[in-house]
């Protein structure tokens, strides 16, 4: 009878292979440790019953020693509806553990607000990342302390939770709420993107196809628009909405702009920059010099609209200074030249299409021809050139006198010789 196996090793190798599972579910972002451990099932909200019996009260303040006021009151309706409302109060306010809270004596708000910037790391690591490159970082490392932070734009305790597009950016019902929300800082630029088609498309029309401040800047990526890469690759920015037929198909807009744009001398010249030295500023003016950076109007518009030859020409001698109304005439407005578009451009070069080919290939021909007669008159007379060549080098034999026949005369004659 056989002994039966001991496979007491089985219990630690199967904890050893869950341990490492776990791990690198860790590792991989697939679990998050700490939401996994602060947040709650959606049925089972926090139980911040104590906290918020004393914050829902209204009016109340914390003061600082700058004389700063902040507002401490939560609303439960408001805290309810936001992105946290499944996390508990001490999920971020680690520091306070019991009532009377402990003494925070810092100076300012900014410094009390500060002290919370790296609590939303634990939960959010990956945009924590993406902001550390960002413009915004980069200020506030170079000493700003007035550079934005996770809370400026994203109120930790009414927050709502943000609408996602297919591709994960916020969907085009967030348009206006970003554009208010970098308003709070960027107020001259909130003023003028309100006054521009894509604000009218946002706040007034309510149109999914216009931008926001993030759809060309980016959310936490926000990189410094005053780089040589940032204006090296706004062409390109640009080209991702306004060469998409799908949308500039509804309102009747070119597609070529970039194709054009690159076309020309002024995008060739930027396009090279961008492969080869992208770190170089270049003079040569991209999409938003012309048109506008977040003061874009309508190509009719009768004061600022580029269609109208008046306002074209005082955008081209801005870099142009001696144009002379003749100047943008030239111009085709991106479009490529076609029988319903510059219809005299479109033959003239349909023309060129057809001679410049015709007249290059009559001459390929024309040489071809000419190197074929040559190689065949060549075939023809290198067999003589040979002939003469060899009977030239073969020895020469004596001529042989013609036979004389035989007279009375001749005999006497050679008789004397004899």
């Amino acid at each position: 009878m056989s002994k039966p196996r001991n496979n007491y090793w089985l219990a630690p190798v199967l904890v050893i292979a869950g341990v490492v599972l776990v791990g690198m579910a860790f590792l991989l972002g697939f679990v998050n440790p700490v939401e996994a451990a602060i947040q709650l099932p959606p049925e089972q909200g926090p139980d911040n019953t104590d906290c918020l019996s004393c914050h829902q009260n209204p009016d109340q303040t914390m003061l600082f020693p700058s004389r700063e006021e902040l507002s401490i009151t939560i609303l439960p309706a408001i805290y309810g509806g936001s992105a946290h409302k499944n996390l508990a109060c001490q999920s971020c306010h680690t520091d306070i553990s019991g009532y009377p809270h402990p003494e925070n004596n810092v100076e300012l708000y900014r410094y009390y607000a500060l002290q919370y910037q790296d609590t939303c790391k634990n939960c959010h690591p990956n945009q924590y990342v993406e902001i550390q490159d960002s413009v915004h970082s980069n200020l506030f490392e170079q000493g700003n302390l007035n550079a934005p932070i996770c809370s400026d734009c994203h109120d930790p305790h009414s927050q709502p939770v943000t609408a996602k597009d297919a591709e994960g950016k916020p969907a085009y019902t967030e348009h206006a709420a970003i554009a208010n929300t970098c308003g709070d800082c960027h107020s001259g630029i909130y003023n003028q993107y309100r006054q521009s088609v894509h604000g009218e498309g946002v706040f007034v029309n309510k149109n999914p196809d216009v931008p926001s401040c993030t759809d060309c800047h980016g959310v936490h990526t926000i990189v410094d628009p005053t780089t040589a890469q940032f204006r090296l690759s706004s062409p390109n920015m640009c080209g991702d909405c306004h060469t998409d037929e799908t949308i500039m198909g509804k309102y009747g807009l070119s597609t070529d702009v970039l194709s054009t744009y690159v076309a020309d001398f002024h995008g060739t010249t930027v396009t090279l920059f961008q492969k080869q030295e992208p770190d170089q500023m270049v003079n040569m003016p991209v999409c938003y010099d012309c048109h506008g950076i977040h003061d874009i109007r309508r190509s009719d518009d009768p004061e600022y609209g580029l269609q109208i030859q008046d306002n074209l020409l005082v955008t081209c001698q801005k870099c142009h200074p001696d144009a002379t109304a003749n100047f943008p005439a030239s111009w085709l407005s991106h479009y490529i030249p076609s029988k319903e578009k510059y219809p005299l451009v479109y033959y003239v070069e349909l023309v060129y299409k057809i001679l410049i080919p015709t007249v290059l290939g009559a001459m390929v021909l024309y040489v071809l021809t000419d190197i074929y007669r040559k190689v065949m008159n060549r075939r023809k007379v290198k067999p003589a050139l040979v002939a003469e060549v060899v009977q030239q080098s073969q020895p020469q034999e004596a001529p042989v006198p013609p036979d004389v026949p035989e007279t009375p005369e001749t005999t006497d004659e050679m008789a004397k010789e004899e």
